[in-house]
């Protein structure tokens, strides 16, 4: 019996588009830590940025590793402080570093909507399902990006992969939100817009997947086997009946 379902956020809830390559993103940030006391030009925070975001992946242990914008931030930071930056508030320096990063993705940020029918359809399938949701992403960016399009009270769990230091296709992230759940596998169903770190995973954990072929995502993946496709996000509903059906006819046997 399916009696929760789990969904991936970015491309699958979310239609957003971001820039991370732009010179003016890092412009912006360059003139912000002016503020701070910290003179960096925006072609040496760019570079810094992919070093260190670079870094953090190979020194991690894990085979789908995931770096952490506060970190990263926070280490520019400190690398580069001032007398003027020291003689901030403690308060100001312990949330300059996140600070900076909501900074920094709203200056890359150039679209964040959701995709047609998502509140509506999320709003019928909660009154029958649990509703998680695990992303590949940074935390201090996705809960706000949440509340920014309305479903910042939908999901519980909500696990973002930045807290964890891995990214899906790992089985963890899985485990992770069917324990807080209470649920097994047999009973949830992924839903989420990339044949390889959505559905592949999902798979692997034999979870029943459905896989939304947005505009955004791996939609090459030929090893990952969803049990339903959609391309709108309006059938979603139909696709959990039928899954739901099959389930509850197997566990008849």
């Amino acid at each position: 019996m399916i009696r929760g379902l789990i969904f991936d956020i970015n491309g699958t809830l979310t239609d957003i588009l971001t820039n991370e390559e732009q010179n003016d993103l890092y412009r912006v940030v360059s003139h912000f830590l002016i503020y701070q006391g910290i003179e960096i030009s925006p072609e040496e925070l760019k570079r810094l940025y992919f070093d260190i975001n670079k870094r953090q992946r190979a020194d991690s242990q894990e085979e789908h590793p995931e770096f952490d914008a506060v970190v990263l931030f926070e280490e520019i930071i400190e690398k580069n402080a001032t007398d003027y930056t020291k003689k901030l508030s403690n308060k100001k320096l312990k949330l300059l570093p996140e600070i900076t990063a909501e900074l920094f993705r709203a200056a890359s940020l150039f679209q964040l909507q959701l995709y047609p029918n998502v509140k509506k359809t999320l709003q019928t399938l909660q009154k029958k399902y649990k509703l998680a949701a695990v992303s590949d992403g940074q935390a201090v960016w996705a809960k706000a990006e949440l509340n920014a399009v309305g479903l910042a009270d939908f999901f519980n769990p909500l696990l973002v992969s930045s807290d964890y230091g891995y990214r899906k296709p790992d089985h963890r992230l899985f485990k992770k939100a069917l324990k807080k759940m209470n649920m097994k596998p047999e009973e949830v169903i992924f839903i989420g817009n990339d044949l390889y770190r959505d559905i592949y995973g999902a798979n692997e954990m034999g979870i029943k997947s459905v896989f939304f072929k947005s505009n955004q995502g791996d939609h090459t993946y030929a090893a990952a086997k969803p049990d339903y496709t959609i391309t709108r996000f309006a059938d979603l509903e139909t696709a959990i009946k039928s899954l739901a059906a099959e389930a509850k006819k197997k566990a008849r046997k």
